[in-house]
């Protein structure tokens, strides 16, 4: 192998064994912060050592043995915190290697708990969502400052403070590294789905920049979802969010053209969705209806979802079903933002007249003043109705608001099309 193929090697590597590498450090250092140093400095002796040994044989393995022994050095010579020194000291002391080496075997085990505390404790309500994002993806995804920064169009020390200041007020707030009982599993599960959906929603419709889609975010909220899914298998919600993630991402393909500009559902080539995302994510709603989760919020949405996906064509869509989705839907996660989306289902079902007297009930809505997609439907349903004038100032006043060069040039087009008409 070239010193290339190797660096490619060990980055790919990382990328599949970090996460569990740290999960496993925080449970016996029992600090993230630390934890995520001690892989890092497996990662530097593998950079270092493999271009000029080779690539072991089992290199998630063998960055794990080189962690657990840094570990067990800084622990000897580190006077951490006085809380985690008295913790640790028994062990550490009176040649009980033995026991120690013991704790550290553990970490060799297939991902289990462990991973799922590092999930938990990403995740933390304590923290802000942009830093649980933040952190969520460099600890459990494994992307780099550059990486997240590059993908949320942030300055890199924006990320990278946040990220400091993550771990710092874990620290500071003596977050427990560990799995949540009783009604505040529920609590923190909401918050661990809640990251992981705002991470695929950003990859499935970008807030800003030039491109519609990011499909490496979409991939990596599915990837955790899928990972939450095997460590919490009996939690329905994880599953209706992992079918969610599948059926939307399954339409990727078909919502941009050649040269990037964005497709509408009711446009897009269906022949040209994944099948096979749309099965597994079909799969995944039915395992949440069968652990009892149908009316759970990400259960409904996949629900909706599966609609679409079910219809071979725009014109053999449920819209009877959907609208009831999105009113049971009202009824578990009230919102405006719900009560838009069941506007354009009634305006599929009875006529646009149906939809725009719910949305003008709605422009009075302090939560969705600089949302975009509200003056954007509006503008849709006037068009349909031929009131093209009104219509074109809804669609470039949407095309203000957004802060995507490829909707806006959507929503301008949109407005012209009204000025021609």
């Amino acid at each position: 192998m070239t010193a290339h193929d190797i660096h490619r090697t060990i980055e790919a590597v990382w990328r599949i064994e970090s996460a569990r590498l740290i999960a496993g450090l925080a449970r016996m250092v029992r600090d993230v912060g630390l934890a995520e140093e001690l892989a890092q400095d497996a990662l530097v002796a593998a950079l270092e050592r493999w271009p000029e040994a080779g690539v072991p044989d089992n290199p998630g393995a063998w960055l794990m043995a080189t962690a657990k022994h840094r570990a067990i050095d800084r622990l000897r010579r580190s006077k951490l915190q006085q809380r985690k020194h008295e913790e640790l000291a028994r062990e550490l002391e009176d040649d009980r290697e033995n026991e120690v080496e013991a704790r550290f075997e553990a970490l060799d085990d297939p991902i289990g708990d462990d991973l799922l505390r590092l999930v938990f404790t990403a995740c933390h309500p304590v923290l802000s969502m942009e830093a649980r994002v933040a952190l969520t993806l460099r600890m459990l995804g494994g992307l780099t400052t550059t990486e997240i920064a590059r993908a949320f169009l942030v300055p890199e020390a924006t990320v990278a403070q946040r990220i400091v200041r993550a771990k710092r007020t874990l620290s500071d707030a003596n977050v427990p590294f560990e799995v949540p009982r009783g009604d505040e599993l529920a609590a923190r599960l909401a918050s661990v789905l809640g990251v992981i959906y705002l991470i695929f929603n950003e990859g499935y419709s970008a807030t800003a920049g030039d491109d519609w889609l990011r499909p490496s975010l979409c991939e990596e909220a599915m990837r955790l979802g899928r990972v939450v899914a095997g460590l919490a298998p009996n939690e329905p919600e994880v599953h209706g969010l992992v079918a969610l993630m599948e059926i939307q991402a399954s339409r990727s393909r078909a919502r941009v053209g050649p040269t990037g500009e964005p497709i509408l559902l009711l446009d897009q080539d269906r022949a040209r969705w994944d099948r096979l995302l749309i099965n597994r994510g079909l799969a995944s709603l039915e395992r949440a209806v069968k652990l009892g989760g149908e009316r759970g919020p990400y259960a409904l949405q996949a629900a909706i979802a599966a609609c679409h996906a079910r219809a071979r064509t725009a014109d053999e869509t449920d819209w009877a079903r959907i609208v009831g989705l999105y009113g049971a839907l009202a009824q578990v996660m009230p919102s405006p933002i719900v009560e838009l989306n069941r506007a354009v289902a009634l305006s599929m079902l009875f006529g646009p007249e149906a939809g725009l007297r719910i949305v003008d009930a709605l422009v009075e809505e302090a939560a969705l003043q600089h949302y975009h997609l509200l003056p954007s439907v509006r503008a849709d349903l006037l068009k349909k109705l031929g009131r093209l004038d009104e219509a074109r100032a809804e669609f470039e006043k949407a095309a203000g608001l957004t802060g995507n060069a490829r909707e806006r040039e959507l929503l301008l087009q949109r407005a012209a099309e009204c000025e021609a008409g």
